[in-house]
């Protein structure tokens, strides 16, 4: 007996698959931050704040895309890169705040890696 996965099933195996990928990736981007933030506030930058903003991101990045898809499609070209640009602006503003540039570049690659993780797991594939 050969099963298939529905579409609802496929995307949700993909999207738990970008989530995982994107948890790792961050990882590595809060170690590298990490021990490049000396002096600053860290802000962002522990497990406890980055693994579950991961997660929530590629939700609602799904969330937003499938709205998105459903009315206009070839918006997402230009919506997902002015989210991204827009999730940045409170990254750089912390740097009045006392945080270091490795630890707003460190946030900022977060939103890159969760925003990239959220396309390669919504994109429809091209087969």
């Amino acid at each position: 007996m050969t099963t298939t996965a529905t579409p609802t099933t496929a995307v949700a195996l993909r999207l738990g698959i970008a989530a995982l990928a994107a948890l790792a990736v961050n990882t590595a981007i809060y170690l590298v931050a990490s021990a490049l933030d000396d002096g600053g506030t860290g802000t962002g930058l522990s497990p406890a704040a980055y693994l579950p903003a991961t997660v929530v991101g590629v939700l609602l990045g799904a969330i937003g895309w499938t709205l998105i898809a459903r009315r206009a499609p070839k918006a997402l070209r230009v919506v997902v890169p002015v989210v991204l640009v827009l999730t940045w602006i409170p990254d750089l503003l912390l740097l009045t705040a006392g945080a270091t540039a490795a630890n707003v570049v460190g946030l900022m690659l977060m939103h890159l890696v969760v925003a990239t993780a959220v396309v390669a797991a919504m994109r429809p594939s091209r087969g």
